[in-house]
């Protein structure tokens, strides 16, 4: 796809190359995202093929690193080069068909993926990546197949966030709200950004601006034209916008990107709609210090001195209350075997109170990961109470009871 017309919205975000693990991580020449973050891994392959152009696992290593930054045309070079060393590995295939996804051409991704699942490379190495491609070509029930595989493997968080904007394309909010609810539980980084699309998607463009200005109050104006326009795109055009940036235009191809760096053709791919994330990420305000009275340790007991304390109030859902923990317990597993989806590695807590004690989930970044979790559960006929603990409060995980 080119194009010469490109939007400035403050809008979106970086596509964020899946992984692809056909192999142990050692041979793949892979970086863990612990350890290393991919500008170092880049400059650490680089560096080694300073001195062996031809190490197989640097070149892949290199361009995985390179895709995670944004950068396809040089994950492009590096993955043909392992291919030129390595022809019979399915690793340069797979990671051709990442580098077609991020341009855009789900046909040519979908050749390299047949491609390396010939040569040995499991479906579940490349699943998130191809769902994308299948996304793209506005077939959501083969990608929605594609990114369940994908949870299982080292992309779950990628694939659940790309399988809730896939439903959510497909018309089915709920589906869409549940899926996501693990990563609005955990404050998974981009996740607010990924909850407005699925609003957006789904046809309501306010809900979708009511949860970017709950995340950064004031912030949703600007990215309104991007909300409102998805609707009206054609499927496969509503995933190359939400997950690449890419709009559909008479001229061409249009590209979002931030006000303050209109993005050039030649680095199209590179953090196309980056403004979104880093404005939603914003830290919340942090609540002011408790206060609260003390005596002076001093020969005169009456004197009595104000006293700052390091303490700030957590924010939990209560989920339910009772005076039998068992009971909290027996009651969470029913709401997770009936929601399985939703309470995806959400770990339960219980508060002890004299009489009652509270079922809770947490604790929340902000109150805005709070209401977002609390919308979620709303969806499936939940209700959940916002709870803010204290120094008395004592909170356990719940299987510790």
């Amino acid at each position: 796809m080119r194009g010469s017309l490109r939007i400035r919205l403050a809008g979106a975000l970086v596509a964020g190359a899946c992984a692809f693990a056909a192999a142990p991580a050692a041979a793949q020449g892979s970086y863990s995202q612990y350890d290393e973050s991919p500008a170092s891994a880049l400059g650490r392959y680089v560096r080694n093929l300073a001195s062996d152009p031809k190490d197989f696992d640097s070149l892949i290593g290199a361009g995985k690193a390179a895709l995670a930054l944004g950068d396809a045309q040089a994950a492009a070079g590096f993955f043909a080069r392992a291919d030129d060393v390595n022809p019979e590995s399915p690793l340069p295939q797979a990671g051709m068909g990442a580098v077609s996804v991020a341009n855009g051409d789900p046909q040519g991704a979908l050749s390299y993926f047949r491609r390396a699942q010939q040569l040995g490379a499991s479906v579940a190495s490349f699943a998130c990546e191809r769902g994308l491609a299948y996304d793209l070509m506005g077939d959501q029930r083969q990608a929605q197949a594609d990114y369940r595989i994908a949870l299982g493997g080292p992309d779950a968080d990628e694939a659940r966030s790309r399988l809730a904007l896939s439903l959510a394309i497909s018309g089915n909010r709920s589906g869409a709200l549940q899926t996501l609810a693990p990563l609005s539980a955990r404050g998974g980084a981009g996740v607010a950004r990924v909850r407005a699309f699925v609003l957006a998607l789904t046809g309501d463009s306010g809900a979708a601006m009511n949860a970017v200005n709950a995340a950064m109050p004031g912030t949703a104006a600007e990215v309104a034209p991007f909300l409102q326009r998805l609707p009206a795109l054609s499927a496969g055009q509503k995933a190359a916008a939400v997950n690449l940036g890419i709009f559909p235009d008479s001229n061409g191809t249009t590209y979002a990107a931030t006000p303050s760096a209109p993005v050039s053709t030649a680095s199209a791919n590179t953090d196309r709609l980056a403004g979104i994330d880093t404005m939603l990420r914003a830290a919340p305000p942090q609540p002011a210090p408790a206060v609260q009275l003390a005596y002076s340790p001093s020969p005169q007991p009456s004197a009595v001195q104000r006293t700052v304390v390091a303490y700030h109030p957590k924010i939990w859902l209560q989920l339910a209350s009772g005076p039998d923990v068992d009971g909290l317990s027996k009651q969470f597993q029913r709401l997770k075997t009936d929601n399985p989806d939703l309470f995806n590695g959400i770990k339960p807590f219980v508060s002890r109170g004299e009489n009652r004690a509270r079922l809770l989930v947490g604790p929340f970044r902000g109150e805005s990961d709070a209401s977002i979790f609390a919308d979620d559960l709303k969806t499936v006929g939940i209700d959940a109470f916002r709870f803010s603990d204290s120094q008395s409060d004592r909170i356990a995980p719940l299987a510790a009871e």
